[in-house]
């Protein structure tokens, strides 16, 4: 399924940062791509701005000009649209808009004052990853600079915790979808018992690595193929920092066991990995969303 994606547009660089990723994922998944733009309903203004028609026509109209502008500068070979929500909060318009237009992915930028190629959670992205029902992408601080429009390869981060079976149903159907390869990194040594003996992690480790792998290459289509690649480090953030990463490239990784059913909810291993990360990040729910059941 293409399905579509969502950005949370904003006239800054995080919304271009966010409007180029998604750009890029939508070519990529052959979806749709709908920025948006989320302002403050009558309920959360100030008091010292007067609720009146005229003045949320005004912000209105300068929402749609922002979008103008930015689906101007987006490739032209892409089905696009822009659309201005009012909502409580800017992620609770987007997640709206995400179940409105049937969305595969949420896309939002980092906040400022982040390093370039980084980062940088601001108030939206983490009330997203710890509300969403829709899987989030991430884009690192400086997308928007970058010659991407295609993705190169899927990376998935997997482990054994619930969760994980969706996950990697999700990375199969974006590698799939997208024409891409599959690269697996196993984050169990991380996952299992504190004071383990080192040799039992590895046979733990190995183990599961090849069951993944077989796993995913039993649903990859025709053509598409999985790799295993050992991160190997004393911390996720040396694993990460010592795997090598392609321009233009994704990673998936799953919400915590503390999400609800269907919701995200950012874990502590996620939340290291984006320390070191170069690439985008896509956080999944740990279970699905049925159908009428979002």
């Amino acid at each position: 399924m293409a399905g579509s994606i969502v950005v949370g547009y904003t006239a800054t660089d995080a919304g271009a940062d966010a409007a180029a990723l998604g750009a890029r994922l939508a070519r990529s998944l052959g979806a749709a791509l709908h920025l948006v733009i989320v302002l403050p309903n009558e309920g959360t203004r100030s008091p010292i701005v007067p609720p009146e028609r005229a003045y949320e026509e005004h912000i209105k109209a300068q929402g749609k000009r922002w979008l103008a502008d930015a689906l101007a500068a987006l490739p032209q070979d892409l089905t696009r649209s822009g659309h201005v929500r009012f909502a409580e909060s800017f992620a609770e318009g987007l997640i709206a808009a995400g179940e409105e237009f049937g969305a595969r992915l949420i896309v939002v930028g980092a906040a400022g004052g982040g390093l370039f190629g980084r980062h940088r959670l601001g108030s939206v992205a983490s009330e997203l990853l710890h509300s969403s029902t829709i899987p989030v992408a991430l884009a690192p601080a400086g997308v928007a600079q970058a010659d991407d429009h295609v993705l190169p390869r899927v990376t998935v981060a997997v482990g054994k915790r619930p969760g994980a079976e969706v996950l990697l149903d999700e990375a199969v159907a974006l590698a799939a979808d997208s024409g891409t390869d599959l690269r697996l990194v196993s984050l169990v040594p991380f996952d299992v018992p504190p004071g383990l003996d080192t040799g039992a992690i590895r046979i733990v480790g190995d183990a599961h690595a090849s069951d993944v792998l077989a796993a995913a290459a039993e649903i990859l289509p025709d053509g598409r193929t999985a790799v295993v690649e050992e991160a190997p480090g004393d911390s996720v953030e040396d694993a990460v920092a010592g795997l090598s990463w392609l321009p233009g490239e994704i990673v998936l990784v799953g919400s915590s066991r503390l999400a609800q059913p269907r919701r995200l909810f950012l874990g502590s291993t996620a939340a290291k990995m984006l320390h070191e990360l170069p690439v985008p990040m896509i956080v999944v729910p740990r279970t699905r969303a049925e159908a009428g059941d979002r």
